[in-house]
């Protein structure tokens, strides 16, 4: 063999031998791969299985929704609605950052601002990038496809009654946490308690299936109020309307159902709409019938002489001398506006007499004068549970001097609340008996405690009934049809230095039907301008629209119809034959 031949055949050995270590190499590789997938897809699952999971499974919140609040007959002042909230996983997010200028767009966003938003928040795995989207504009961002970006369910609080309610109902933040009024005080009632559940997700993010319920959610419970939505409106639209005919700055109506203690409706002026989040302002949203305090003026007379009845002093048909129509306390000269002489208890409130209240006051013992008032629930809390109600203010006889006690006798020196004043005029209708007052609609009533003597209640109710009759100061407070006995009220607003002489409160109190009462209501009206501002010209008007309003809808059989001419009666019955 030549020496070529033997050149080729070991260069041909040599490729053999190596194409065969090639082959061998992968024919090893391969049978390695094999075994591993064998080992993974057969022998060990686990591993696969924890990775899958890790990648596209995920634990999501199922958001539980508030309990309704609704009127007592169930009409809705509270539901919630469903939204969606958009977030994304920044890190995600940043891997299609060209595409961010879209999604601000479809966001409603500035796109340099969103852009900031998520280069600040890379080290996070959640951020929000809009809260409380439609759910149709929330599809619309899915529809996008964006990597690490996803839409999580939620609820956001809805009013239908919107203003009229806005001060009881209050309202909820961006997370459904009650913030004022009943969605405050009842915030462990309506709030429900969130769910979780696994479910598998796309590579987008997107949810494909749910896997497993983790924990289900407990939605809120409902609340149903003692509110009812028609008396409600009807006070608020009557005292939106003096507030804008006397020009005031402010004012609130309170009617409560006096057999139950129930609120059958709590307005004010000015007030707000609580779906509206730029109106929310503490001196818009506060609840100025519970959380304010006023000197009540006069409106205060009928429970002096409810405690002056209660001492043993006094009778119904005490006199008291007023002459010469003043009184000297001190420095301080206390005046009717003319000399009314020697008149009666009833005279004392039907003409609303500041010296017969002011001598009636210092006749009684302090300690007697001060237990009455906080009987009736003055200079404490009511049983309301209204976030920020104030308790009024009533200083211990202790600290009386002559002529604090004086002043109280004509509503001075004493502050309240205009839910504290109808609790305690709506134990006059209940003969003596305070009942606690509910926001919530109530099965059982409570029965309350006896405050003053069922005949010193009977008697005073009588008297109120003259106030309302001609000759009396709150004439226009008289409901056709109706029987009602209430009082005026005028009080000067203190300031800066003392008392201003062009500022008032102007107040009616009162109850009806007067024969079995029914409805207790006070007006406030803070600074009336122009030539009406006393309580007789300002607050009876509408305390007379909104009970009359209040009597129809509920039902209450009249006590004062006109009686009927026997000889018409004669008449119709006659007719009524010949016709047959």
């Amino acid at each position: 063999m030549t020496r070529g031949a033997e050149t080729k055949t070991y260069t041909a050995r040599r490729f053999v031998g190596r194409v065969s270590l090639v082959i061998l190499f992968f024919a090893i590789f391969a049978s390695s791969l094999i075994a591993r997938a064998v080992h993974l897809q057969v022998l060990d699952t686990e591993f696969l299985n924890q990775q899958a999971d890790t990648r596209h499974l995920r634990t999501e919140k199922i958001t539980a929704h508030r309990g309704a609040i609704t009127d007592r007959n169930g009409e809705p002042l509270a539901i919630s609605t469903p939204v969606d909230s958009v977030w994304a996983n920044p890190k995600e997010l940043a891997a299609a950052v060209d595409r961010v200028p879209k999604l601000a767009d479809a966001l409603g966003l500035n796109a340099d601002l969103l852009m900031r938003r998520i280069t600040r928040s890379m080290d996070k795995e959640f951020l929000y990038l809009k809260r409380h989207l439609s759910p149709e504009k929330a599809q619309d961002v899915l529809a996008l496809e964006l990597p690490g970006v996803n839409v999580q369910r939620e609820y956001r609080r809805y009013y239908p009654a919107g203003e009229v309610t806005g001060h009881l109902v209050g309202f909820t933040d961006i997370d459904d946490e009650g913030q004022e009024g009943l969605e405050l005080a009842f915030n462990h009632w309506l709030a429900g308690e969130s769910g979780a559940k696994r479910v598998l997700k796309d590579r987008l993010g997107r949810s494909v299936e749910n896997v497993e319920s983790i924990r289900p959610p407990h939605h809120g419970k409902e609340l149903r109020s003692s509110i009812d939505l028609r008396v409600q409106y009807l006070a608020y639209r009557t005292l939106k309307a003096a507030i804008r005919q006397y020009n005031a700055v402010s004012g609130s109506v309170v009617v409560l159902d006096v057999q139950t203690g129930e609120i059958l409706a709590i307005v004010n002026q000015p007030t707000y709409n609580p779906n509206d989040r730029s109106q929310f302002a503490a001196e818009r949203y506060r609840n100025r019938a519970i959380t304010d305090i006023f000197e009540p003026g006069s409106s205060i007379k009928p429970l002096v002489v409810a405690a002056a009845l209660e001492s043993g002093q006094y009778r119904p048909s005490s006199i008291i001398d007023t002459a010469p129509g003043f009184v000297n306390v001190g420095p301080k000269l206390i005046e009717d506006r003319r000399n009314l002489g020697r008149i009666s208890l009833t005279t004392i409130l039907a003409r609303s007499s500041n010296v017969g209240a002011t001598k009636l006051a210092m006749s009684l013992p302090a300690d007697q004068l001060w237990s009455t008032m906080t009987n009736f629930g003055f200079g404490e809390l009511t049983t309301s549970g209204f976030p920020g109600e104030s308790a009024g203010l009533l200083t211990h006889y202790e600290h009386w001097k002559e002529i604090n006690q004086a002043t109280l006798g004509y509503g001075y020196g004493i502050s309240v609340t205009p839910l504290q004043l109808a609790q305690a005029y709506a134990a006059l209708g209940t003969e003596g008996r305070i009942r606690p007052v509910s926001l919530l609609a109530l099965e059982h009533p409570g029965i309350g405690e006896q405050v003053i003597a069922p005949d010193t209640a009977s008697a005073v109710k009588r008297m109120l009934e003259e106030v309302v009759r001609p000759g009396g100061t709150g004439t226009k407070a008289s409901v056709t049809g109706y029987r009602v006995a209430g009082k005026t009220g005028t009080a000067w607003k203190s300031g800066v230095g003392g008392y201003s002489e062009d500022k008032y409160f102007s107040i009616f109190a009162g109850l009806a039907p007067a024969s079995d009462p029914r409805l207790a209501a006070v007006v406030v009206i803070d600074e009336p301008s122009g030539e009406l501002y006393y309580g007789s010209d300002v607050a009876a008007p509408v305390f007379s629209d909104v009970m009359a309003e209040s009597l129809r809808l509920l039902a209450i059989p009249p006590d004062a119809l006109p009686a009927r001419d026997p000889g018409s009666v004669m008449q119709a019955m006659t007719h009524q034959a010949t016709s047959q």
